[in-house]
């Protein structure tokens, strides 16, 4: 689940020499053809199985297909065989990040700055992992003590960073290959992004954009510490309730569901955009649920409007 997550980007510049089928996989892989660039690679590697170029973009095609354990293999074989190459270890982070697994992500991109110390990639994708990891930390420090305002604001923070990086769509993995660099001697394949283009950093944002962004970084945490009187709070009296129900008996579900659900509840928000007009503002974010029997993540739109000097949800839509 980013994210950029986190910002994660999967790039390579293997300094060994190319065979000729490594040219059209990387143009199939530019292109987005992924099927035809691993059936391609798996018939140059029939011939030539230890070629670390085909493996590699095998990997991204791989990754791009959705197919994560196949893909973390070819990974982690390249790693084995050629330990002295970064790229590798960054693209197990990249996937590693997208199944939320934060630590096996910074323990992989600790290994490509170890091989390489001038790596910036590695370096920049690690501190986003940190990120991560602060969040679900401070996130800790609240479900066991609500009252924590310093975890809470140094949350927020966190927050805030994480989804300055996110990527507009809020997937970890939308790679894009750019043109191979060559040199002399050498045939690089191509820079492949799982980039997560930076949004406007709040701190660049209006005053009123803080404020949305705020109001909704609040709401979430309201919902994530359980407090259901905190979270309808949030809500106008002109909140559009979904399914044609009443105000009351909506009311009566959300206090359920945020209140009443056993266990821990965690709500994360991810590439949050902020659209401002007047006194109303449109947000998109991808939002990230977990409870103790049930993690899902979504799309979500909520439309704000500035009601009694703060900013409350008229209407609240999940894209999928």
């Amino acid at each position: 689940m980013l994210r950029r997550l986190l910002a994660l980007v999967a790039a390579t510049s293997i300094a060994l020499p190319a065979i000729a089928d490594t040219g059209r996989v990387q143009e199939l892989v530019k292109q987005g053809q992924y099927e035809s660039a691993l059936t391609e690679a798996d018939a140059g590697l029939a011939d030539q199985p230890k070629d670390p170029e085909l493996r590699f973009l095998k990997g991204l095609a791989l990754t791009e297909l959705g197919r994560r354990e196949e893909a973390i293999e070819v990974f982690q074989n390249l790693t084995a065989d050629y330990p002295e190459l970064p790229e590798p270890y960054n693209n197990l982070a990249v996937i590693y990040a997208q199944q939320k697994e934060f630590d096996k992500a910074r323990s992989a991109l600790e290994m490509a700055i170890r091989t390489h110390p001038a790596y910036a990639t590695a370096h920049e994708n690690l501190g986003d992992i940190y990120s991560r990891l602060a969040s679900q930390a401070y996130s800790k420090a609240l479900q066991l003590d609500a009252g924590n305002s310093v975890a809470e604001a140094k949350l927020a923070l966190v927050r805030q960073l994480v989804s300055a990086a996110a990527d507009p769509s809020g997937a970890m993995a939308a790679a894009k290959a750019e043109p191979a660099a060559a040199t002399s001697a050498t045939a690089a394949p191509a820079t492949v992004a799982a980039a997560l283009p930076a949004s406007t950093p709040p701190a660049a944002a209006s005053d009123a954009e803080r404020h949305v962004r705020d109001s909704v970084a609040a709401w979430a945490q309201a919902w994530s510490r359980k407090d259901a009187n905190a979270y309808l709070s949030f809500y106008a009296p002109s909140f559009v309730v979904p399914g044609g129900r009443t105000r009351s008996a909506w009311e009566a579900e959300r206090r359920q569901r945020v209140g009443g659900k056993p266990g821990k509840i965690s709500v994360e928000l991810e590439n949050v955009r902020v659209e401002l007009k007047g006194d109303t503002a449109k947000v998109d974010f991808r939002q990230h649920y977990s409870s103790y029997n049930f993690d899902a993540s979504a799309d979500k739109t909520l439309e704000l409007i500035h009601d009694g000097g703060k900013w409350r949800i008229r209407r609240e839509i999940v894209s999928g």
